[in-house]
């Protein structure tokens, strides 16, 4: 049994493709550009990360002398994890911005 092609159809699905395939590269950019900075409980750290989750930079603020290194260690693992869920929450919003407006493409 011979079907119709229906190349309205696959030039649509063609045309969506190549859009989700670009909007996939600005995200991609996106995330490798944007940065966010988070400190330390103290204030005393501060480390910017990408919305890919890089560390880019860490920066003390104070000295590190009269640290108890047992307290630094702390200190750091908290910015660290801040800085990993601070990367997700750009992701997220990135995501958001770039890809909000792809159901309109889809006619939804």
């Amino acid at each position: 049994m011979a079907r119709e092609i229906d190349e309205t159809w696959i030039d649509e699905a063609i045309d969506r493709y190549r859009r989700v395939e670009e909007l996939h590269a600005d995200f991609g950019k996106a995330v490798a550009a944007q940065t966010v900075s988070v400190h330390s409980p103290d204030q005393s750290i501060e480390v910017v990360v990408t919305a890919a989750g890089d560390i880019v930079d860490v920066k003390l603020h104070g000295g590190l002398r009269h640290r108890e290194p047992a307290e630094f260690a702390r200190e750091m693992r908290a910015v660290v994890t801040s800085a990993a869920e601070a990367a997700r929450w750009a992701r997220e919003k990135l995501h958001g911005e770039v890809f909000g407006s792809f159901r309109t493409l889809e006619g939804h």
